[in-house]
């Protein structure tokens, strides 16, 4: 019975826990899906249009600055004029670079090709000197401006972004070039301010795949084709102004967002990987299993509880009498056969007593059936606390009723008989306002060797005969 009890909370364990683990797996997947879609098709989306729009008003400042110098008349009107006080350009340039916090400011001459610079003239322009190329690249373009990264003129150790800008005359003819300078650095800082603001990794590219500008974490690759997951997108990247694509690279999902720059010529690219996001549901997922599992362990043990103490209770509601709470006939066969077995083992004697109450008949018809059951109820607490705990108590039937002594020979168990009867007798039982005295008949007799229970019962009830004929409240000996 115990095993059958352990083995229904073991299977309702199994039940409660596949039950949780389905629903806690199901859940993870149907979480990570929703999640993955909802990154690649609005959060990742949306991130990029805030940056695109910090992009156009940090970085396209300085295009607005040169686009300012080669429509200002002043400049233009200098250099048409002949560039005679030189002091005046290098004072405007001086101005343009503290106003706007730029690294530098120029203008470079068609006519003279000279460099004019905040700190004078640097140089002139040749078309033999391959630092001076981008000049010329600029001079001829269609269109007004270009935007390169080089070694700056003043200080060739530093990586700069130039915004060239085309100044023409009236006539719309070039004469000359100027423009304001950017440290790559201070553009490096912005994108990894971008990128700490929103956990993304932020890089620009050029129209053939070339890394431009890029902040930490982005790896050693110089150009979109040497990323293994990006190398199959790249045509789709490069030919389209933007773009949403989804790669797998190390057993991890890369969601990708690109946006044309057009003022800079330049792809801004937004990435962000599924790890963090499914490390937090991973995370959510584990302590579901955690907190799973112990419910189920509870459950468990709750359910093993319940069982046994319902199973007790039914056995002692199938082994006891309800009313005076003794052993059944049925649970007396039982117990008198391993009390048999044991006093045959340890050689010792064992006893039985067999009573019923003097008059119940009487009491029933005086008092009802609620005086009769209170009798019995009191007779029986008076007994069951006047013998040993090993002593065993049945209601044999009605208001006869067995006590099986072990241990006990019959002269001891006569004693212990005696001392019953007169326990009862100095003890009425309270019903109501009345008090109802009661006396004892019974029979003893010793257990014989190899006697089974029906002869004992048949010897032990004719001691009890006896006793009720020689009159009330007598004890006899079989």
């Amino acid at each position: 019975m115990q095993g059958k009890k352990l083995y229904f909370a073991v299977i309702l364990c199994i039940l409660l826990a596949v039950g949780f683990l389905t629903t806690s797996f199901v859940s993870f997947y149907v979480a990570r899906d929703s999640l993955e879609e909802q990154i690649s098709e609005t959060t990742l989306p949306l991130t990029s249009d805030n940056i695109y729009s910090e992009i156009q008003r940090d970085l396209l400042q300085p295009i607005f600055i040169s686009s300012l110098m080669a429509h200002d008349t002043f400049v233009r009107d200098w250099a048409l004029a002949g560039e005679n006080d030189q002091q005046q350009i290098i004072k405007y340039l001086s101005e343009i670079q503290s106003r706007y916090d730029t690294i530098t400011s120029y203008f470079i001459s068609e006519k003279t090709r000279n460099y004019y610079h905040p700190s004078g003239v640097i140089k002139q322009i040749s078309e033999d000197d391959t630092a001076d190329n981008w000049y010329f690249r600029a001079r001829d373009d269609k269109k007004s401006y270009e935007i390169n990264i080089d070694h700056d003129t003043v200080d060739r150790s530093r990586m700069s972004i130039f915004v060239n800008y085309q100044v023409r005359d009236y006539d719309g003819n070039v004469i000359g070039i100027t423009g304001v300078g950017l440290s790559v650095s201070s553009v490096t800082n912005l994108i990894e301010t971008y990128q700490n603001r929103y956990g993304r990794t932020i890089y620009f590219v050029d129209t053939q795949g070339h890394v431009t500008l890029r902040g930490s974490g982005f790896g050693t690759a110089h150009s979109l084709h040497e990323r293994p997951g990006m190398r199959h997108h790249a045509t789709q990247i490069l030919t389209s102004p933007g773009a949403s694509i989804t790669y797998e690279e190390d057993g991890h999902t890369y969601f990708v967002n690109s946006r044309l720059v057009p003022e800079f010529g330049w792809l801004l690219i937004v990435e962000q990987s599924d790890f963090s996001s499914n490390n937090r549901i991973q995370n959510t997922l584990f302590i579901n299993i955690g907190i799973s599992l112990l419910i189920t362990a509870i459950v468990g043990f709750v359910a093993y509880l319940t069982v046994r103490n319902y199973q007790n209770r039914l056995e002692e509601l199938a082994s006891r009498d309800k009313l005076t709470g003794s052993f059944n006939r049925q649970v007396f066969d039982m117990l008198f056969d391993q009390a048999t077995k044991t006093a045959k083992r340890q050689k010792t004697a064992l006893s039985v007593m067999c009573f019923d109450l003097d008059g119940f008949k009487t009491i029933n018809d005086t008092y009802g059936h609620p005086g009769g059951d209170a009798v019995l109820r009191e007779a029986l607490m008076a007994i069951r606390m006047n013998v040993r705990e090993s002593d065993l108590i049945c209601r044999w039937g009605g208001d006869e009723f067995v006590v099986m002594f072990p241990e006990t020979n019959r002269q001891e168990a006569m004693t212990k008989a005696r001392q019953l009867a007169d326990q009862i007798r100095e003890t009425p039982v309270r019903f109501g306002r009345d008090e109802i005295p009661i006396t004892i008949s019974a029979g003893v007799t010793e257990y014989r060797d190899a006697e089974d229970l029906d002869t004992l019962m048949s010897r032990v009830d004719n001691a009890l005969y006896t006793a009720k004929a020689a009159g009330r409240d007598h004890i006899s000996l079989a």
